[in-house]
């Protein structure tokens, strides 16, 4: 298999509580999956759940090679608590050429550590989760995901005053930066919005835009 020939696929290292998920998460969506940990117990568990799944020293570059790594474009190192094994894995993928990397860190020190080695995404899961459950708790945002760049995707129910207007007239992105990507009438599937879309009460909007404009959004009387 050539490396074009995986490129819709992903190597998977350290199945733990992270990886484990972001594996099977991106099985289900159809991906071809190399998981990858140390711990033959977890592998066991794993093999008819994955697409392939190998019991491996992930620190060894060429253990990796040997079980076709570098075939692959992308990444991802679940290891967290191991910051040795997690750094040297890293550093691994990126002399085997691994275009896309991401990370997981338990520290902001850790994460600086691994992009100086080649991560080229550093993931807070922890920390992620925090922020994230934090804005569904407080405020009126349905759910919440919040990218790398200061820029932010919700799903959030329209504010009272955006009741009964097309999104031509309230010009969202012109006055307020967000955009409506989307528009889920309840008991139906969600659909694209377009610019004579009216607002009805009881739609749910997925939206994008800087994140302090999502949050303001999101905190409008409904």
């Amino acid at each position: 298999m050539g490396k074009s020939d995986a490129s819709g696929g992903v190597v998977v290292i350290g199945l733990g509580r992270f990886g484990g998920q972001v594996a099977e998460s991106l099985t289900e969506l159809g991906h071809e999956v190399l998981g990858i940990d140390e711990n033959a117990e977890i592998v066991q568990k794993l093999a008819d759940v994955l697409t392939h799944v190998v019991q491996a020293d992930s620190t060894d570059e060429a253990a990796l090679r040997q079980i076709g790594v570098p075939e692959f474009n992308r990444a991802v190192v679940g290891i967290g608590t191991d910051i040795e094994a997690s750094v040297l894995t890293v550093l691994a993928l990126t002399e085997l050429g691994i275009e896309e990397i991401w990370a997981k860190a338990i520290s902001a020190k850790h994460g600086r550590i691994l992009e100086r080695v080649g991560a080229r995404h550093v993931v807070f899961p922890e920390a992620d989760m925090g922020v994230r459950v934090a804005h569904l708790v407080t405020g009126k945002l349905l759910d919440f995901i919040e990218l790398d760049d200061g820029y932010a995707i919700a799903k959030v129910c329209p504010p009272d005053d955006m009741i009964g207007q097309t999104l031509t007239q309230l010009a969202l992105r012109t006055r307020h930066g967000i955009t409506v990507v989307a528009v889920k009438r309840a008991g139906e599937e969600a659909e694209t919005a377009l610019p004579d879309t009216v607002i009805r009460r009881g739609d749910t909007l997925i939206v994008s835009g800087p994140t302090e404009k999502v949050e303001q959004l999101g905190a409008r009387p409904t």
